[in-house]
C-alpha cells in the first residue's frame, strides 16, 4: 500500500466508527495534526 492508500484506509475507518481526528489521536496518544498528515499521505509517521 502507498501512502495515499494507508491514508484513505485510515479516514475511512475513522469515519466508520464516527470518530475525529483529534479523538483517534488522543487514542493512539499523538497529535490531530500527525492524523491528519496521514490521511494526507504527507507523512509515514
Amino acid at each position: 500500500m502507498n501512502q495515499a492508500n494507508i491514508g484513505k484506509f485510515i479516514s475511512e475507518l475513522r469515519k466508520e466508527k464516527n470518530m475525529t481526528q483529534l479523538e483517534l489521536a488522543n487514542k493512539l496518544g499523538i497529535t490531530d495534526r500527525a492524523i491528519s498528515k496521514w490521511e494526507n499521505g504527507v507523512s509515514q509517521t
